[in-house]
């Protein structure tokens, strides 16, 4: 019998990003909380015993792919960690935006690890699984870790929202406007605010989803106009919106539980989906917080 798996990969929205201040060696830090969201990427691997790793996008006529693909790096680095000879063929049905502040890449990334640990029967912990995902992007172990998160430091400080401070459902417009926005762009513009006061969990628990601001959003705003554009169309209808992560995607709470989302017929070509919130990553119960083998 084939060893396979279908996968999701969900997208996460930022419900706040304050900066903090910023290291001697250039890196910002940040408070956060990343909610997973029901937008998902699937992707479709399937082992092979000749140790290579090959990957197909379902849905792009794109000749090849990017030498730097998240995927294919995910799946070699965890060659490299465990000495595994056994390989994987990849096929990835993407649905999340790229360029959006949503973590496409990094959730891809991550459902591969979290996957082929399983389809290889290695066997690694949550912990050790995260360590590897941190050498491919700072928010593959937030997907690895499962919960929705309060986010610290430069993204690696990590904890998960559970018990008392557990995000209630709630349903969310999300709208990607075609332009994205270079991450890199806005770090290093002199514009950004970078001296936000910290914050703690418990202020965010009593506002879950009014908290706060993204502290990106001017400046993204600034070097793509059609940031404040997706913002002030949703406001239009009444909803209250900000960006995440850095952008370009947008999103507002929908509160009213009769809101006609027929309203939701963007401009343009734009992209929208009104996605509800996870209480978990699916993937969260295939690896356990310790190793589990030798």
């Amino acid at each position: 019998m084939r060893a396979l798996y279908d996968v999701p990969a969900p997208a996460k929205l930022n419900l706040f990003l304050h900066i903090t201040g910023r290291r001697a060696d250039g890196y910002h830090l940040l408070q956060s909380v990343f909610m997973l969201i029901d937008w998902h990427d699937s992707l479709h691997l399937e082992v092979t015993q000749n140790g290579g790793i090959t990957r197909q996008d379902l849905n792009s006529q794109a000749p090849a792919l990017p030498a730097d693909d998240l995927i294919v790096r995910a799946a070699r680095a965890l060659q490299a960690a465990t000495g595994c000879t056994q390989g994987a063929h990849i096929a990835l049905d993407k649905q999340i935006p790229a360029q959006a502040g949503m973590g496409g890449g990094s959730s891809d990334a991550a459902s591969t690890l979290l996957a082929l640990n399983r389809l290889w029967g290695l066997g690694l912990s949550r912990r050790e699984l995260a360590a590897i995902g941190l050498q491919l992007g700072a928010d593959v172990p937030f997907f690895i870790g499962g919960s929705n998160a309060w986010v610290e430091g430069i993204g690696e400080q990590i904890t998960a929202l559970e018990g008392e401070y557990t995000l209630p459902g709630a349903r969310f417009a999300v709208l990607k406007p075609d332009a994205g926005l270079d991450t890199r762009g806005i770090f290093t513009s002199p514009l950004l605010k970078r001296d936000t006061e910290r914050a703690t969990i418990a202020d965010f628990a009593a506002n879950h989803f009014d908290f706060g601001r993204n502290d990106l959003q001017p400046v993204a705003e600034a070097l793509c106009p059609d940031v404040k554009k997706a913002i002030d169309w949703l406001e239009a209808l009444g909803l209250q919106a900000r960006m995440t992560g850095s952008g370009s995607a947008v999103f507002a709470q929908i509160k009213q539980a009769d809101f006609p989302t027929t309203r939701l017929t963007p401009p343009r070509d734009w992209t929208i989906k009104v996605c509800e919130n996870l209480p978990r990553h699916p993937l969260k119960e295939w690896v356990a917080d310790e190793r589990t083998t030798g």
